[in-house]
């Protein structure tokens, strides 16, 4: 899972590298392809449920677009704009799945501070697994997050799941909710932590192509995501290029030493 983990960290890092104002969200795809050949990896995208299968090998979904955004020719990132990107990768079987939100040039403050919002919510909720606590504990600190930074909205029914030999997997876990419900946490459990935020209500709407899901009010929205491993000994963020160790250790969390060494 490492494995994918590190090749689902290049790609994103090589979308985020591309992205300007003239750029196509379907160029941005042919990036993410290309790290996965050169990982040998292969998508857990493309050909996803259905019908329609999905298309592409990322999701794009640019300003009020929340998770889920088919790549387009037409879909042509312009100046201030959000881009959520969405990638996951399989090495011999282990998934790997993760999620950033990148600004397109200079971004209005609103802008910036609802995707600052979402990515330290991402990594409060990762902080919030401790072997003995429950799933719900990961959600309670994402809401908790969220409500600190200001008047956003926290997508309604969507959020992080378990992940492993399949890409989607239980639990489920919410963004929000009281904590001390659901599984309680375990050593070995793989688990992806996916908080989904807006500027405004949190009611969303699947659009025609049945996939694309956007906010309700059109307000903008950004979306963060993290493949975590709890080990006996600590966390191991798996799509972090450093394991997680810069956030964790900013929050008082071990990293495992698996991780650190």
């Amino acid at each position: 899972m490492r494995r994918a983990g590190l090749a689902v960290a290049a790609g994103l890092a090589a979308m985020r590298a591309a992205v300007r104002p003239g750029i196509s969200t379907l160029e941005l795809d042919a990036i993410a392809r290309d790290v996965l050949a050169e990982h040998g990896a292969t998508s857990n995208f493309l050909g996803y449920a259905g019908p329609p299968p999905f298309p592409g090998v990322i999701c794009a979904s640019r300003n009020d677009r929340i998770v889920h955004g088919i790549p387009s020719s037409d879909d042509v990132l312009g100046p201030g704009d959000l881009i959520s990107l969405d990638f996951g990768a399989i090495v011999d079987g282990w998934h790997g799945d993760a999620a950033i939100t990148v600004e397109v040039g200079p971004a209005t403050a609103a802008a910036r501070e609802l995707n600052e919002a979402c990515r330290r919510s991402l990594w409060d909720g990762i902080a919030a697994i401790r072997i003995g606590g429950r799933v719900s504990d990961i959600g309670h600190a994402v809401e908790q997050s969220v409500r600190a930074a200001g008047r956003f909205g926290i997508v309604d029914g969507y959020g992080g799941h378990g992940i492993g030999r399949q890409m989607h997997m239980e639990p489920h876990i919410l963004n929000y909710g009281p904590p001390g419900h659901g599984p309680k946490l375990e050593a070995g459990m793989t688990l992806a932590v996916e908080p989904m935020i807006t500027g405004g209500r949190p009611d969303s709407v699947e659009l025609g192509d049945q996939w694309t899901v956007a906010t309700q009010d059109g307000s903008w929205a950004a979306h963060w995501e993290h493949t975590v491993a709890v080990l006996p000994d600590g966390l191991w963020v798996l799509t972090a290029e450093d394991g997680g160790q810069a956030e964790l250790t900013a929050r008082g969390v071990a990293l495992s030493a698996v991780a650190a060494g």
